[in-house]
C-alpha cells in the first residue's frame, strides 16, 4: 500500500466519504461505473464484506468521572476517595512523587478496563507484585470509579475487587445508584475503550512513540469507518497471493516431477514426462495414463489392474436375500393347502344364498326344497364362513406376491459376466457364468440353493484373484507407484492452477483499481486529525527547532504504520533521533488527544498522568493551553508532581480545579481541594477578627500580617497577568521577576505599574482611596501596636476591598487559583 499524507493540500476530491455514509454502497457504485472486466467485478463483489451496522448496545450519552476510590492498591493503604467535579473542565491533581497520584490514575484505568498499561507485555516480577499496598496487608484490595452516565447524569459505580494474590485474580461489579447490579457493557463500550482509550499513563506516554504505532493506525481506520475498505483490500490481496501460490506450486511440482520421471526407465514414466513437457502440460493425457487407458500400459498391466478391481458378489446382500426368499417360499407353500380361487368361489356362493334368504324372507332351501334349513343360525354360520374364506384367499395371494418379490430380489443381485472375462476360458470365468445363469432360475428352492452356493464359491475365487493380481502389480509398480501418487497430486494442483491463473490476473486488476480509492478515502477522512495533531504539536513546541509536518499512514490494518514528517530547521530528519524527551512526550500527546477526543467516543473525560516531565517552561505553557482547550467540552484530569503546570495555569489565567494529594506514614493518603489564596487568607483573617477569646495584643499583631498575605496574593495574580499581557514575558521570565519581591509595596508596584522599583502610592489612591494608608498599617501592625485600627472586622473588609480593586485593575474578572497556580472552580 502506498503512503498518503493525511494533510494533503489536494482538496479537489468529489467523493462522498463522510464517516456516516455507506462505504459498501459507495464501492458498489464505483464498481458499476468502472471499466473493469466482468470477471474482475465478479471477484470484487464476491470478496466485498457486508456492512457492519453500528450498535451502541443501549449505552446512553457521555460518561464522566465523579470520583476514584482505592484501598490496599499500589501506594494507597486505607480507603481513599478522590472526588472530581463531573462535566467539562480542567482538574489538576498535584502532589509530590510517592504521594499516590498515579495510584488514583491507574485505579480508574484498571476499574474500567481490567487492564493496566504498566503490566502490558511484561513478565511477573517485583514491579508486578507491588500492585498490592505493602502497609495494608489486611485491607482487601479494591479500586472503583464512580461515573456520571448519560444526559441525566445517572450515577454508576464500577468496582474491581481482588480475591487472590495475583493481579488477575479479581472480579468486576457494576452498580447503579440504587445498588442494583448492572452489566459493564451496558455502561462502557468495550470497543470504544479500545479505539478511543481516554487513559494516557506516564508509562504509555514514554512508549507509544516507539515503533510503527500500528495500534494507532488501526484504531483510526476503525474510527473513521474505513475498516470495511481495508478488509476488502486485505481479502483481494490474500486472494491474489493464494492464486499466485497455486500457480507457483503447480510450476514447482511440474519441474520436480520431470526430474524424477527422467530418472525412471519405464514406458509410463516416459509417457508422463512427455505429457508434462511443453508450455502447457497435458492434464488429460496424465489422467488417461493413471486410469490405465494410455498406450504406455501393456496388456499384462491392463489385465492385472482389471483383476485388482474385480468385485465379486456381495456375499452379505446375497445371504440376506436368500434368507428372505426361503422364508417367503415356506409361507407360500403353507398357503397352498387351500386354493384362493376355490375359497373366493365358495364365499361368493354363500353370499348369494344369504342374499336370496334376505330378499325372499324364507328359511327354505331353494335348491333341495328342505324347509327351515336357512334359518338364523345357518345365516350366522354362513356369514362367518364368508369372512374366513375371503381372509384365506387374501393371505394366499399376499404369500404369492412376496415370493415373487424375493425371487426377483435374488435375481437382481446376480451380476453379468464382466467384459474382461467374457471371452476368457478360465475357472473364474466358468464360475461367473454359473453365477450369471442363476438369473434364469424361477423355482424358489432351486434359486436359493444355487445362488447361495455359487455366490460363496465366486466370492472366494474373486478374493484370491484380486490378491494375486495385487501382488503381481505391486511388484511390477514398485518404482512407478510413488510417481503415480505424485502425478495424482499434480493433477489436483494443476487443475487448481488453471483456474487460479485467470483469477490471479483479475485479482491483480482489482487491487490496482482499489488502492487509489483506499488512498483517496483515507486521505480525505484522516486529514482533520492530522491537522489537529500538527496544531497540538505547534502549541506544545512553539519555540522548538523541530517541526512536525505530515502525519502519514501507510498500509492497512494489521499491516500499517504511522510515518511522521519531522524536520529540523527545514531539513528533513528521522523523527525519534532528533527529538528531545520533552518533544517525544509532546508528540505522544499530539497523537493521543485527537484519537481520544474523537466525536464517536462516549467518554467525556481524559486521564493523563505526569505529562510535564522533561518539558521546558515553554512546552509546559503550551501544554496548559492545549489542556484548557480540551477542557472546554471534556473533563480533563491531569496528575502531576511538577508545580510548573500549576504555575503555567496561573500565568495564563486558566480556570482549573486544583486538588492536592498527600501521603503520610503507612500509606495513609489524603486529598484536599486548594481554594483561592486571596479568599483563603481573608477567611482566616476574618475568623481571627471574630474570635472573642483572642487577646487584643495578639490579634493586633497577627491580623495585619494575615491581611497582608491576602493582599500580596492578589498582587501576585495581577502582576503575573500584567507581565504576560502587557510586557509579553514568558512563564520563566515572570517567575524570575516575582521571586525577587520582598516587601508588600513591591508587590503592589509590580501589580499596578509592572515595575517593582517605582512607587505605586498614586496608583493605589486612584484605584482605592485610603489604600496606601492601609498598606502602611499592615507593616506597622505587624511590627508594633496598631492604634488606628480598633475594629478588626473593618480591617478585613477594607483589605478585601483593596484586594478586589487590584485584581480588577486589568479588567479581569476571573478568580485566582491556588498559591499562584491558576483559577479555581
Amino acid at each position: 500500500m502506498t503512503e498518503q499524507t493525511l494533510a494533503s493540500p489536494d482538496n479537489s476530491s468529489t467523493t462522498s466519504s463522510a464517516p456516516d455514509s455507506s462505504l459498501r454502497a459507495l464501492l458498489l457504485a464505483r464498481m458499476d461505473n468502472s471499466r473493469l472486466a466482468p470477471e474482475t467485478l465478479e471477484l470484487l463483489r464476491e470478496l466485498l464484506p457486508e456492512e457492519r451496522a453500528g450498535n451502541s448496545g443501549g449505552r446512553a450519552g457521555p460518561v464522566h468521572l465523579r470520583s476514584i476510590t482505592a484501598a490496599g492498591w499500589r501506594g494507597i493503604g486505607p480507603r481513599t476517595t478522590l472526588e472530581l467535579p463531573p462535566g467539562p473542565g480542567l482538574v489538576v491533581v498535584a502532589g509530590p512523587n510517592g504521594s499516590g497520584k498515579s495510584s488514583f490514575a491507574e485505579a480508574a484505568e484498571t476499574a474500567l478496563t481490567a487492564r493496566n498499561f504498566r503490566w502490558e507485555g511484561k513478565r511477573a516480577g517485583d514491579w508486578k507484585q507491588g500492585w498490592r499496598n505493602l502497609h495494608s496487608p489486611d485491607v482487601t484490595p479494591e479500586v472503583s470509579a464512580e461515573l456520571s452516565v448519560g444526559e441525566r447524569s445517572e450515577t454508576v459505580t464500577v468496582r474491581r475487587t481482588w480475591f487472590g494474590a495475583k493481579v488477575d485474580e479479581a472480579r468486576t461489579r457494576v452498580e447503579g445508584s440504587d445498588g442494583s447490579e448492572r452489566k459493564l457493557d451496558e455502561v462502557v463500550d468495550a470497543g470504544a475503550l479500545e479505539l478511543t482509550r481516554p487513559f494516557l499513563p506516564y508509562s504509555e506516554l514514554g512508549s507509544m512513540i516507539n515503533g510503527s504505532l500500528s495500534d494507532l493506525h488501526d484504531a483510526f481506520f476503525k474510527l473513521l469507518g474505513l475498516d470495511l475498505l481495508a478488509e476488502l483490500d486485505g481479502r483481494v490481496k490474500d486472494a491474489h497471493s493464494e492464486y499466485d501460490g497455486r500457480v507457483k506450486r503447480s510450476a514447482s511440482l511440474t519441474a520436480e516431477l520431470l526430474g524424477q520421471l527422467s530418472a525412471l526407465d519405464d514406458p509410463r514414466a516416459r509417457e508422463a514426462a512427455a505429457a508434462l513437457s511443453g508450455r502447457t502440460p497435458d492434464a488429460a493425457r496424465v489422467r488417461a495414463l493413471l486410469e490405465g487407458r494410455s498406450p504406455a500400459d501393456g496388456d499384462e498391466l491392463t489385465r492385472l489392474r482389471e483383476r485388482v478391481s474385480l468385485a465379486g458378489p456381495d456375499l452379505t446382500a446375497v445371504t440376506r436375500a436368500v434368507m428372505r426368499l426361503r422364508e417367503a417360499s415356506a409361507a407360500a407353500e403353507q398357503a397352498r393347502f387351500g386354493s384362493a380361487e376355490d375359497a373366493r368361489r365358495l364365499a361368493e356362493l354363500l353370499e348369494a344364498a344369504l342374499d336370496h334368504r334376505r330378499r325372499s324372507d324364507s328359511p327354505d332351501c331353494p335348491v333341495c326344497g328342505s324347509e327351515n334349513r336357512l334359518d338364523r343360525t345357518w345365516a350366522e354360520h354362513a356369514r362367518a364362513e364368508v369372512e374366513r374364506l375371503r381372509t384365506e384367499a387374501t393371505g394366499v395371494e399376499a404369500a404369492r406376491r412376496e415370493l415373487a418379490l424375493t425371487v426377483r430380489a435374488v435375481q437382481d443381485l446376480v451380476q453379468p459376466v464382466p467384459a474382461s472375462l467374457r471371452r476368457e476360458a478360465s475357472p473364474l470365468a466358468d464360475l461367473w457364468r454359473a453365477w450369471a445363469l442363476c438369473r434364469d432360475v424361477t423355482d424358489a428352492g432351486e434359486l436359493a440353493d444355487r445362488a447361495e452356493r455359487t455366490a460363496k464359491i465366486l466370492h472366494e475365487a474373486c478374493r484370491q484373484v484380486r490378491e494375486e493380481a495385487g501382488a503381481h502389480l505391486a511388484e511390477h509398480d514398485e518404482a512407478w507407484q510413488p510417481l503415480a501418487v505424485r502425478l495424482t497430486e499434480w493433477l489436483s494442483v494443476a487443475e487448481a492452477a488453471d483456474t487460479a491463473h485467470t483469477r490471479r490476473l483479475h485479482a491483480k486488476k482489482a487491487r490496482e483499481w482499489l488502492r487509489p480509492i483506499l488512498d483517496e478515502l483515507r486521505n480525505e477522512r484522516l486529514r482533520p486529525y492530522a491537522e489537529r495533531s500538527q496544531e497540538i504539536w505547534q502549541r506544545l513546541c512553539e519555540h522548538s527547532s523541530v517541526s512536525l509536518g505530515s502525519v502519514t499512514l501507510a498500509g492497512t490494518p494489521g499491516r500499517g504504520s504511522v510515518k511522521l514528517g519531522v524536520s529540523v530547521d527545514d531539513m528533513d530528519a528521522p523523527a525519534y533521533s532528533v527529538m528531545s524527551q520533552g518533544e517525544l512526550h509532546s508528540l505522544a500527546l499530539a497523537l493521543f488527544i485527537p484519537r481520544a477526543t474523537h466525536e464517536a467516543s462516549p467518554f467525556g473525560f481524559l486521564v493523563i498522568d505526569d505529562p510535564v516531565q522533561s518539558m521546558d517552561p515553554e512546552k509546559v505553557e503550551g501544554l496548559a493551553r492545549v489542556l484548557d482547550e480540551c477542557a472546554r467540552d471534556r473533563q480533563v484530569i491531569v496528575f502531576t508532581h511538577d508545580t510548573r503546570l500549576q504555575q503555567a495555569i496561573a500565568h495564563l489565567g486558566i480556570e482549573a480545579t486544583i486538588l492536592r494529594v498527600t501521603r503520610q506514614t503507612d500509606s495513609v493518603v489524603g486529598v484536599e481541594a486548594l481554594t483561592d489564596p486571596v479568599e483563603q487568607a481573608l477567611a482566616e483573617a476574618r475568623a481571627i477578627s471574630l474570635d472573642p477569646n483572642l487577646p487584643p495584643d495578639v490579634a493586633n499583631h497577627v491580623l495585619p500580617a494575615m491581611c497582608r498575605v491576602a493582599l500580596e496574593a492578589a498582587c501576585l495574580e495581577t502582576a503575573r497577568r500584567r507581565l504576560r499581557d502587557e510586557q509579553g514575558l514568558g512563564l520563566r521570565a515572570v517567575e524570575k521577576r516575582v521571586e525577587c519581591l520582598e516587601r508588600t509595596k513591591q508587590y503592589v508596584s509590580l501589580a499596578l505599574l509592572g515595575d517593582e522599583r517605582q512607587s505605586a502610592r498614586e496608583a493605589v489612591e486612584q484605584l482605592h482611596p485610603g489604600g496606601w494608608r492601609l498598606i502602611e498599617a499592615f507593616n506597622s501592625g505587624a511590627h508594633g501596636p496598631l492604634p488606628t485600627v480598633d475594629d478588626r472586622k473593618a480591617l478585613v473588609a477594607r483589605t478585601k476591598a483593596l484586594a478586589t480593586a487590584i485584581r480588577r485593575s486589568l479588567a479581569v474578572g476571573t478568580t485566582s487559583a491556588t498559591g499562584g497556580t491558576g483559577s479555581a472552580r
